[in-house]
């Protein structure tokens, strides 16, 4: 049962609902389970991963609008039963809007807060989309409803502001004039608290004409956007009504402020220790977000009782706004928005916990008076004091007349402020008004040449953003590009837009797009560099992230939908292009694609245009810096042969000095911002004094250089070496490929493992077991030797580097490593380590036979220091020889136990009886045996022991020669995993990689078997010699 809309006013506590939107379309493709459950106003949620943890949200609302619904032939969404759990926009409107418009009404101020993550639906909820209007709209339009039903009772002014903050600067939506650099400044006063000068309030008397305000902040919004580098959901959108409402009759004036805040979006950037960044995050970009928190995070504890001494207000931009709405004079509510996707399971989480510390926070809302309608008060107070004055000295007429001449001025004075102040109000009234008619009139223009003419539509990642500014291609030739003084020119700005970036050609009915030489142009996915006839919903990238659709001429749009190629089938397509799609990631051919692949392809193409907006701020900057996305673990798998968990890097290398770095995706996007602050400052500096080109950005400290870190190691790659032979203490020497992260071929790595005695020398065949158990409880000792690295790709493309080989074994877990070596493409590494089991357990063995030792290949560059092993928790002899398999039961009973120590001893005291028991029977079992072949073969006993050695001998070679065959089984195995046809193939390509298959197929099946058939025959010849020696094993 939902709260009534009047039950908002009786509490001054901050109310809080949450909503449950639908899965998305990437939710959709992944195979997403919902995790979100809801009864009444209380929501659940459930670990993807561990299905008993659940935690349970109480809210004042709660809204389920993730199904139970259709879209009926208007495009709106109505619930598919009357009485369904459906949530609509009217639905939330009836609880929330109303809520907030009589505390308006009332006078008191008002603020409603959207949180949650980018895509949640904040958006949606706030300002919606279509038919399906949101809070914002429905809130202007009841709003105006109810002046003109109170229209006898008061005068009502409204006013209208809207302003964005992206990282700390405030920027006026509704401002005609230049962007002031820096954006505008944040003032406080004892009256009015902390607010916004210089910010544009427009007047207003219609619903349509706060729309059509909200429509042109929105176009600002999105040019800025664009002009800025900057993305829309990493800002803030504030909308402020101010309402006064002025009683004739009751001499009484009220105002309020109604704020409706969208938040930026509250995702977190997922960062290890080990991603540290040597740089503060993005500037200020999260600084509100967190601020934010900090100071909800102190109300609610405040609400509880607990001492705070500090509520961290002017720590932001957005805390200094919202002091109001946060524990001061204001009726809030907060919507958290919320995705039920089990890949979303975080996030979501982290809001609803968010939103929980939010719903203790309690406010001190008045109605708001202004200090002139207290002066009316006082001056009627003063008044009636006087004329009880004057009926009681009447003979004091004169004096009373003079005080009442006095009264009468300061009442005829009053009158004329409150007679400039409606004057005042009228002249702005009709200022508004002629901006709106000329607003309408463009407007109007704008509809009509859509009519006639082909156009290009911006598409933003924002989808409230998407299809505001549309360009129109009329006929003849036009200029697109940074210039905007010919007449035939078509204006845009962005990074990587040229002067003459282009030419539209719009004749006889067909439009064509010829790119300047050097300029960026992409047409569908593909890069164009010659003339292309452009054809109706072609999709444009021009310069780096300039996203546009092309609508053709009205005769070829016929009932089309353009809202399906959103800023995601942009990008898909050029992520296509350069081989990266949901169809080669699905290596099982299944219809179902994996989960964590579908993560990593939309984490690839949420930064492809971040990395291209990179590389051209490096490009204009002179920085020599080149960003390249890479698929960190592609073809990498663990010990055990399972593939890594696959996640996006990017590789940043230094074109000049040969330097590269791997940075995480969570780093690479807080450099980006700090790129974007680099890069906006040097276009401030540009446009004051020109210089030369880079010279401001040259001049920036190195250690605060965005596009600079200090040099480190590098993974390049790794190969696997099986260590199933040392089971049988079998040598093993094979040729490793090194391979890279994405496949590459880094290098040829020469490698042995060398079974031992405990002094290193090599055991011999009469030493190779058949059985691996009967290591059990003996000493195993192996050489792992890495002889020498051959064709180093790394080496190859600059001489100045060097390389190291890392390892770590079994239940060693700090990594060894080799010395350095540099300069050289075809290293001798001559590195001998030495391994030894004391007690061999079942464990090892079992390690032995499934695992292999990856060896990590290192790149050194020229500053950086070598990789050290690290040999603190490790166990050697003085001889340097390297101890695993070391389990101490005593060390794992934990000493400080008494009760375990003791059960420990009795244990090893029950092992050491039981071994000597069984040393006893097999000695005896031995004894018996002997004489039982005594009594059956006579003076045949001795020929009988001398044939099983040799038996035992010949059957280690057969299996040596069959482990070694097996290796490079294994090797045609894995050519035979990594090899895939390339993306641009045709059907003579096709073939042709049919036909590789095919062979590769022959091969690896003629191998398996000759390894097989020659063991089979190997070990028939055994059993057949035993058969002729001896009849003892027939």
């Amino acid at each position: 049962m939902r709260p009534r809309a009047s039950d908002m006013i009786s509490k001054d506590c901050v109310r809080v609902a949450a909503r449950v939107r639908p899965f998305n379309k990437r939710e959709k493709d992944a195979g997403s389970r919902c995790v979100v459950s809801m009864v009444s106003s209380s929501i659940t949620i459930q670990d993807p991963r561990d299905p008993q943890n659940r935690r349970s949200f109480c809210f004042d609302f709660a809204y389920w609008s993730h199904s139970g619904f259709f879209q009926d032939r208007s495009g709106l969404f109505v619930p598919e039963e009357a009485d369904g759990r459906y949530a609509d926009q009217d639905s939330v409107f009836q609880d929330l809007g109303e809520g907030i418009l009589e505390n308006a009404l009332q006078g008191y101020n008002a603020t409603l807060l959207a949180y949650g993550q980018t895509g949640s639906g904040k958006s949606y909820s706030m300002v919606g989309y279509g038919p399906n209007k949101g809070l914002v709209p429905k809130l202007c339009d009841r709003l105006f409803e109810a002046i003109r039903g109170n229209q006898e009772t008061r005068q009502c002014q409204v006013f209208f502001s809207m302003m964005e903050i992206y990282n700390e600067q405030v920027i006026d939506l509704l401002s005609q004039g230049s962007r002031t650099s820096g954006g505008l400044r944040i003032r406080e006063e004892q009256q009015r608290g902390f607010y916004v000068e210089g910010l544009r309030t427009v007047p207003c008397d219609s619903a349509q004409q706060v729309e059509q305000l909200m429509e042109q902040g929105t176009r600002t919004r999105t040019t800025a956007a664009t002009h800025m580098n900057a993305n829309s959901s990493r800002s803030h959108m504030l909308i402020i009504l101010q309402l006064k409402q002025i009683f004739s009759k009751e001499n009484i004036t009220k105002q309020s402020n109604i704020n409706l805040v969208d938040l930026a979006g509250s995702e977190r950037q997922r960062s290890c220790g080990s991603e540290a960044d040597r740089l503060k995050e993005g500037t200020a970009i999260n600084l509100s977000l967190t601020t934010l928190g900090n100071v909800i995070s102190a109300l609610a504890d405040v609400a509880v009782g607990r001492k705070v001494i500090h509520i961290p207000y002017r720590d932001s931009v957005l805390t200094k706004l919202l002091q109001s709405a946060l524990g001061g004079n204001s009726r809030t509510v907060m919507i958290a928005t919320l995705s039920p996707a089990d890949i979303c399971y975080e996030e979501s989480l982290s809001t609803l916990r968010y939103a929980e510390r939010a719903k203790r926070i309690q406010n001190r809302p008045v109605v708001n008076e202004s200090p002139t309608e207290r002066l009316v008060k006082e001056l009627k107070a003063e008044n009636a004091r006087l004329l009880q004055r004057l009926s009681r000295l009447g003979q004091e007429g004169r004096r009373a007349n003079d005080e009442t001449k006095e009264l009468r001025q300061l009442l005829t004075n009053n009158e004329l402020q409150i007679r400039a102040i409606q004057t005042l109000w009228e002249q702005h009234l009709q200022e508004a008004l002629r901006d709106w008619e000329q607003q309408y009139a463009n407007i109007t223009q704008e509809r009509r040449m859509m009519q006639m003419h082909p156009y290009i539509l911006n598409i933003n990642e924002d989808a409230q953003l998407s299809g505001v500014v549309k360009l129109f291609i009329r006929e003849g030739e036009w200029d697109i590009g940074l210039c905007d003084s010919s007449p035939r020119s078509i204006a845009i700005k962005g990074l990587g837009i040229q002067e003459r970036h282009a030419v539209f050609r719009n004749e006889q009915r067909r439009v064509t797009l010829t790119p300047h030489p050097g300029s960026r142009v992409i047409v569908n996915g593909q890069a164009v560099s010659q003339t292309a006839e452009l054809q109706h919903l072609d999709r444009l990238i021009l310069g780096s992230n300039c996203t546009y659709l092309f609508i053709g001429f009205p005769s070829e749009r016929g009932g089309d939908e353009w809202s399906r190629y959103d800023y995601d089938y942009f990008q898909s397509e050029v992520a296509a292009a350069e081989g990266i799609h949901l169809g080669e990631s699905s290596v099982t051919g299944c219809s179902q694609t994996d989960p964590s692949l579908l993560a990593v392809f939309y984490d690839y193409i949420k930064l492809m245009p971040m990395v291209a907006e990179a590389n051209q701020m490096s490009q204009e900057l002179n920085k020599g810096v080149d960003f390249k996305l890479e698929i960190k673990n592609l073809a990498l798998s663990d010990s055990k042969g399972h593939d890594l968990e696959k996640e996006i890097v990017v590789r940043v290398t230094s074109v000049g000095k040969k330097q590269v770095w791997i940075w995480s995706k969570a780093k690479f996007v807080n450099r980006k911002f700090l790129m974007e602050d680099v890069y906006q400052q040097h276009q401030a500096e540009q446009r004051e004094t020109p210089t030369v080109e880079g010279l401001t950005s040259a001049a920036l400290p190195r250690d605060k250089d965005p596009f600079w870190d200090p040099v480190e190691p590098l993974l390049l790659g790794t190969a696997h070496l099986w260590l199933q032979s040392l089971a049988f203490r079998i040598p093993l020497e094979e040729q490793l490929e090194v391979l890279g992260s994405e496949g590459t071929e880094e290098a040829i790595l020469q490698a042995q493992l060398v079974p031992c005695n405990s002094t290193g020398l090599p055991l011999g065949e009469d030493d190779i077991l058949i059985d691996p158990s009967e290591l059990l409880g003996r000493r195993l000792d192996f050489q792992l030797v890495l002889e020498q690295c051959c064709g180093l790709r790394w080496i190859r493309e600059a001489r100045n580097r060097g390389v190291q080989i890392g390892f770590s074994l079994f239940d060693c877990s700090q990594p060894l490593y080799t010395p350095a070596v540099w300069h050289n493409v075809n290293p001798l590494l001559d590195h001998r380590v030495h391994f030894a089991s004391i007690n061999t357990s079942q464990r090892l063995l079992d390690y032995l036979q499934s695992s292999a030792v990856v060896l990590e290949l290192w790149g050194l560059q020229d500053g950086c220091t070598d990789l050290a092993s690290s040999l603190e928790r490790v166990r050697m002899t003085t001889e340097g020889v390297f101890i695993i398999d070391d389990a101490d039961p005593t060390s794992a009973a934990g000493v400080n136990s008494p009760e375990l120590s003791c059960a420990v001893r009795a244990l090893q005291q029950d092992v050491e009886e039981l071994k000597s028991v069984n040393a006893s029977l097999r000695k005896e079992n031995h004894s018996l045996r002997e004489q039982l072949n005594t009594a059956r073969n006579g003076g045949d006993v001795g020929r009988g022991r001398s044939l099983r050695p040799s038996c035992d001998a010949e059957f280690a070679r057969a299996l040596k020669v069959f482990y070694h065959s097996m290796t490079s089984v294994r090797a045609q195995l894995q050519r035979l995993r990594r090899h895939r046809p390339s993306e641009d193939s045709d059907l003579l390509g096709l073939r042709l990689f049919t036909d590789e298959q095919s062979r590769l197929l022959r091969d690896f099946s003629e191998q398996l078997e000759q390894s097989v058939c020659a063991l089979k025959q190997d070990v028939a010849a055994i059993v057949r010699r035993k058969r002729e020696r001896s009849g003892i094993w027939s």
